[in-house]
Protein backbone atom coordinates (compact mmCIF):
# COMPACT_ATOMS: atom_id res chain seq x y z
CA UNK A 1 0.00 0.00 0.00
CA UNK A 2 1.27 3.43 -0.95
CA UNK A 3 0.60 5.85 1.88
CA UNK A 4 2.52 8.77 0.40
CA UNK A 5 0.76 12.07 -0.16
CA UNK A 6 2.13 14.76 -2.43
CA UNK A 7 0.69 18.14 -3.30
CA UNK A 8 -0.23 16.94 -6.79
CA UNK A 9 -3.67 15.76 -7.87
CA UNK A 10 -3.62 11.96 -7.54
CA UNK A 11 -5.46 10.07 -10.28
CA UNK A 12 -6.96 6.62 -10.09
CA UNK A 13 -7.46 5.35 -13.65
CA UNK A 14 -10.09 2.69 -14.45
CA UNK A 15 -10.07 1.05 -17.87
CA UNK A 16 -11.20 -2.10 -19.64
CA UNK A 17 -9.39 -1.95 -22.98
CA UNK A 18 -6.23 -0.95 -24.80
CA UNK A 19 -5.74 2.27 -22.85
CA UNK A 20 -5.33 4.88 -25.59
CA UNK A 21 -6.84 7.65 -23.44
CA UNK A 22 -4.67 6.56 -20.52
CA UNK A 23 -1.63 6.82 -22.81
CA UNK A 24 -2.63 10.36 -23.81
CA UNK A 25 -3.03 11.34 -20.15
CA UNK A 26 0.27 9.73 -19.11
CA UNK A 27 2.09 11.41 -22.00
CA UNK A 28 0.66 14.80 -21.02
CA UNK A 29 1.76 14.28 -17.40
CA UNK A 30 5.24 13.23 -18.53
CA UNK A 31 5.46 16.33 -20.74
CA UNK A 32 4.57 18.59 -17.81
CA UNK A 33 1.25 19.61 -19.34
CA UNK A 34 -0.85 18.13 -16.52
CA UNK A 35 0.28 18.77 -12.94
CA UNK A 36 -0.95 15.45 -11.61
CA UNK A 37 0.29 11.95 -10.90
CA UNK A 38 -1.13 8.53 -11.61
CA UNK A 39 -1.58 6.78 -8.25
CA UNK A 40 -2.88 3.48 -9.65
CA UNK A 41 -4.43 1.92 -12.76
CA UNK A 42 -7.14 -0.71 -12.23
CA UNK A 43 -8.98 -2.87 -14.75
CA UNK A 44 -11.90 -5.27 -14.67
CA UNK A 45 -10.18 -7.24 -17.47
CA UNK A 46 -7.21 -9.29 -16.33
CA UNK A 47 -5.24 -9.06 -19.59
CA UNK A 48 -6.34 -5.52 -20.58
CA UNK A 49 -3.84 -3.53 -22.61
CA UNK A 50 -4.19 -0.60 -20.21
CA UNK A 51 -2.56 -2.66 -17.44
CA UNK A 52 0.39 -3.56 -19.67
CA UNK A 53 0.78 0.11 -20.67
CA UNK A 54 0.73 1.20 -17.03
CA UNK A 55 3.32 -1.37 -15.99
CA UNK A 56 5.60 -0.33 -18.86
CA UNK A 57 5.54 3.19 -17.41
CA UNK A 58 6.21 2.04 -13.87
CA UNK A 59 2.74 2.68 -12.48
CA UNK A 60 0.95 0.43 -10.02
CA UNK A 61 -1.46 -1.61 -12.15
CA UNK A 62 -3.86 -4.22 -10.82
CA UNK A 63 -6.72 -6.44 -11.93
CA UNK A 64 -9.95 -5.75 -10.02
CA UNK A 65 -12.17 -8.85 -10.36
CA UNK A 66 -15.68 -7.61 -11.21
CA UNK A 67 -17.75 -10.58 -10.09
CA UNK A 68 -20.52 -12.28 -12.03
CA UNK A 69 -22.26 -9.31 -13.68
CA UNK A 70 -21.51 -8.25 -17.24
CA UNK A 71 -22.28 -4.51 -17.19
CA UNK A 72 -21.48 -3.58 -13.59
CA UNK A 73 -19.39 -4.85 -10.70
CA UNK A 74 -20.83 -6.85 -7.84
CA UNK A 75 -21.38 -4.42 -4.93
CA UNK A 76 -18.75 -6.19 -2.81
CA UNK A 77 -16.26 -6.06 -5.69
CA UNK A 78 -16.93 -2.37 -6.27
CA UNK A 79 -16.53 -1.69 -2.55
CA UNK A 80 -13.11 -3.42 -2.68
CA UNK A 81 -12.21 -1.26 -5.68
CA UNK A 82 -13.23 1.89 -3.79
CA UNK A 83 -11.12 0.84 -0.81
CA UNK A 84 -8.11 0.24 -3.06
CA UNK A 85 -8.44 3.72 -4.54
CA UNK A 86 -8.73 5.20 -1.04
CA UNK A 87 -5.60 3.30 0.06
CA UNK A 88 -3.70 5.00 -2.76
CA UNK A 89 -5.03 8.40 -1.64
CA UNK A 90 -6.72 9.01 -4.98
CA UNK A 91 -8.28 12.46 -5.39
CA UNK A 92 -9.99 11.96 -8.75
CA UNK A 93 -11.21 8.74 -10.39
CA UNK A 94 -10.72 8.88 -14.17
CA UNK A 95 -12.61 6.43 -16.36
CA UNK A 96 -10.63 5.67 -19.52
CA UNK A 97 -12.59 3.15 -21.54
CA UNK A 98 -14.12 1.55 -18.45
CA UNK A 99 -17.03 -0.53 -19.68
CA UNK A 100 -19.05 -0.95 -16.50
CA UNK A 101 -21.71 1.20 -14.88
CA UNK A 102 -20.54 2.93 -11.71
CA UNK A 103 -22.80 2.23 -8.73
CA UNK A 104 -23.23 3.23 -5.08
CA UNK A 105 -19.96 1.96 -3.54
CA UNK A 106 -17.78 4.13 -5.81
CA UNK A 107 -20.23 7.02 -6.11
CA UNK A 108 -20.43 7.29 -2.32
CA UNK A 109 -16.68 6.91 -1.82
CA UNK A 110 -15.84 9.62 -4.40
CA UNK A 111 -18.83 11.98 -4.60
CA UNK A 112 -18.41 14.43 -7.46
CA UNK A 113 -14.90 13.10 -8.06
CA UNK A 114 -15.40 10.56 -10.86
CA UNK A 115 -15.11 11.67 -14.49
CA UNK A 116 -15.54 9.91 -17.82
CA UNK A 117 -15.03 10.59 -21.50
CA UNK A 118 -17.80 9.52 -23.89
CA UNK A 119 -17.55 9.40 -27.71
CA UNK A 120 -20.45 11.70 -28.55
CA UNK A 121 -21.72 15.19 -27.82
CA UNK A 122 -23.91 14.27 -24.86
CA UNK A 123 -26.82 14.18 -24.31
CA UNK A 124 -26.87 12.88 -27.89
CA UNK A 125 -26.04 9.20 -28.38
CA UNK A 126 -25.42 7.83 -24.89
CA UNK A 127 -24.50 4.20 -24.44
CA UNK A 128 -22.40 1.82 -26.50
CA UNK A 129 -20.88 2.47 -29.96
CA UNK A 130 -21.96 6.11 -29.95
CA UNK A 131 -20.05 6.80 -33.19
CA UNK A 132 -22.17 4.19 -34.99
CA UNK A 133 -25.31 5.72 -33.52
CA UNK A 134 -24.29 9.14 -34.86
CA UNK A 135 -23.52 7.78 -38.34
CA UNK A 136 -26.75 5.80 -38.54
CA UNK A 137 -28.74 8.86 -37.44
CA UNK A 138 -27.27 10.92 -40.29
CA UNK A 139 -25.73 13.48 -37.93
CA UNK A 140 -23.56 16.15 -39.55
CA UNK A 141 -21.14 16.07 -36.64
CA UNK A 142 -20.40 14.26 -33.42
CA UNK A 143 -17.53 14.47 -30.96
CA UNK A 144 -16.64 13.64 -27.38
CA UNK A 145 -17.70 14.75 -23.92
CA UNK A 146 -15.90 14.76 -20.59
CA UNK A 147 -18.49 14.59 -17.82
CA UNK A 148 -18.96 13.80 -14.17
CA UNK A 149 -20.36 10.38 -13.38
CA UNK A 150 -23.68 9.93 -11.65
CA UNK A 151 -25.92 6.87 -11.29
CA UNK A 152 -27.32 7.11 -14.83
CA UNK A 153 -26.00 6.05 -18.24
CA UNK A 154 -23.85 8.96 -19.48
CA UNK A 155 -26.12 11.47 -17.71
CA UNK A 156 -23.73 13.32 -15.38
CA UNK A 157 -22.95 17.06 -15.70
CA UNK A 158 -20.88 17.99 -18.75
CA UNK A 159 -17.41 19.44 -18.13
CA UNK A 160 -16.19 19.97 -21.72
CA UNK A 161 -16.86 18.87 -25.28
CA UNK A 162 -15.03 18.72 -28.61
CA UNK A 163 -16.88 18.51 -31.92
CA UNK A 164 -15.73 16.56 -34.99
CA UNK A 165 -17.34 16.51 -38.44
CA UNK A 166 -18.94 13.49 -40.04
CA UNK A 167 -17.82 13.40 -43.67
CA UNK A 168 -19.78 12.02 -46.67
CA UNK A 169 -17.73 8.84 -47.09
CA UNK A 170 -17.15 8.10 -43.41
CA UNK A 171 -17.36 4.60 -41.99
CA UNK A 172 -17.90 3.77 -38.32
CA UNK A 173 -14.17 3.13 -38.09
CA UNK A 174 -13.13 6.48 -39.59
CA UNK A 175 -15.59 8.40 -37.40
CA UNK A 176 -14.35 6.56 -34.32
CA UNK A 177 -10.72 7.30 -35.19
CA UNK A 178 -11.49 11.02 -35.57
CA UNK A 179 -13.33 11.05 -32.23
CA UNK A 180 -10.40 9.33 -30.52
CA UNK A 181 -8.01 12.01 -31.81
CA UNK A 182 -10.27 14.61 -30.20
CA UNK A 183 -10.51 12.59 -26.98
CA UNK A 184 -6.72 12.40 -26.70
CA UNK A 185 -6.58 16.21 -26.79
CA UNK A 186 -9.64 16.98 -24.66
CA UNK A 187 -9.11 14.64 -21.71
CA UNK A 188 -5.61 15.93 -20.84
CA UNK A 189 -6.83 19.52 -21.27
CA UNK A 190 -9.66 18.94 -18.77
CA UNK A 191 -7.33 17.21 -16.31
CA UNK A 192 -4.85 20.07 -16.61
CA UNK A 193 -7.60 22.54 -15.71
CA UNK A 194 -8.77 20.43 -12.75
CA UNK A 195 -5.18 19.98 -11.53
CA UNK A 196 -4.60 23.73 -11.70
CA UNK A 197 -7.50 24.32 -9.30
CA UNK A 198 -6.68 21.39 -7.02
CA UNK A 199 -5.84 21.94 -3.38
CA UNK A 200 -4.62 18.85 -1.50
CA UNK A 201 -6.64 17.75 1.52
CA UNK A 202 -5.21 19.00 4.79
Amino acid sequence: MNSSRTSKLRLGILGSGKGSNFRAIADAIAAGLVDAEVAIVLSDVEDAGILALARERGYAAEYAPPGRFRTKMEPEAEARLARRLKEEKVDLVVLAGYMRMIKAPLLEAFPGRIINIHPSLLPAFPGLAAWKQALEAGAASTGCTVHFIDSGMDTGPVIAQAEVPILPHDTPESVHARIQEAEHRLYPEVLAAIAKEFRPPS
